[in-house]
């Protein structure tokens, strides 16, 4: 399939929402819009987004923070920035949309669709079942305190903050698990977990996509509550899971991902590259809005 790209930004009037970000699409339209959500590296997805459209469907990835007007770091992120990517899809013709994001861009898409009614499904790769305090600094350029990674209507969203006592067991200098943080933090701030959970209403449709091997946050475990959460609504949803994938499933077309001299995101490249193989073709279906299963799957077995 023929497409087309560029390079787009919000207009002159978004002010506090403004964003820069790249638009991949059939060069004939498409009624189906897809805005999709990079973790905390706040990369731009171009390949990603190549790959959806050449399935047939709009894809929009934006920067949405770290960029001209926005915080520096995931810190009091408003909402509205993702809501007005949404808007720009709808403008540009879809009638469907959905959102795909990873790890933080997870908890961010899920977020959206509780909170705003145009979103008709979301794929979540990685997810988390609980709010997080901010990674990076806000606008202040302050680390410190710890304030919800969202707002919504300049209000912050519940949030977990981190234990401080936490330290890595890796040796100083090299990539370090994150893992046994989030785990300790939980724990620790055991009594702010309901207020912090991640909504699991508003889209019609939700993938959830996790390996058991996750290194950063137990992506496993979030997703099996998430899930859990969305049966007792009476809601659909799909729980794709390998239990030797990690962090980071790469989806059909898409090389490994880049080591990282930082982080363990656990895994392999052959587990990465089966799970999303396997998540494929209900990420397809979700977006398009083309049938639902409600049990979950583990397709390491």
């Amino acid at each position: 399939m023929q497409i087309a790209e560029r390079t787009v930004h919000a207009g002159p009037d978004a002010g506090a929402d403004a964003w820069t970000g790249f638009l991949a699409a059939p060069v004939h339209g498409s009624g189906v819009g897809v805005l999709v959500l990079s973790g905390s590296s706040g990369r731009v997805e171009e390949a990603r987004c190549r790959l959806l459209a050449r399935e047939g469907m709009t894809a929009l990835s934006v920067r949405w923070f770290g960029g001209p007007g926005q915080p520096p770091g995931i810190c009091e992120v408003p909402l509205e920035t993702l809501v007005s990517a949404v808007e720009w899809l709808r403008t540009a013709g879809a009638r469907r949309i959905g959102v795909l994001g990873t790890s933080k861009g997870a908890e961010a898409a899920l977020h959206l669709a509780g909170l705003h009614e145009g979103v008709h499904a979301v794929v979540a790769l990685s997810p988390t079942s609980v709010t997080w305090a901010n990674v990076g600094p806000g606008r202040d350029g302050s680390l410190h305190p710890h304030r919800s990674s969202w707002t919504w209507r300049d209000k912050p969203l519940p949030f977990l903050p981190y234990d401080s006592t936490w330290t890595p067991a890796e040796p100083e200098g090299g990539p370090v698990s994150i893992l046994r943080w989030y785990e300790q933090s939980l724990l620790a701030f055991a009594d702010r977990v309901p207020a912090a959970a991640v909504p699991v209403g508003g889209a019609g449709d939700l993938v959830l996509v996790a390996g058991g091997a996750d290194l950063m946050w137990p992506s496993l475990r979030f997703a099996g509550e998430l899930a859990a959460r969305r049966r007792a609504a009476g809601l659909p949803v799909r729980l794709i899971t390998r239990a030797d994938a990690g962090h980071r499933p790469r989806l059909p077309g898409e090389g490994p991902a880049a080591p990282s001299g930082r982080f363990r995101y656990g895994g392999s490249p052959a587990a990465d590259a089966a799970l999303g193989a396997d998540a494929w073709p209900h990420l397809l279906d979700a977006l398009r809005g083309a049938g639902r299963v409600t049990q979950p799957q583990d397709s390491s077995k």
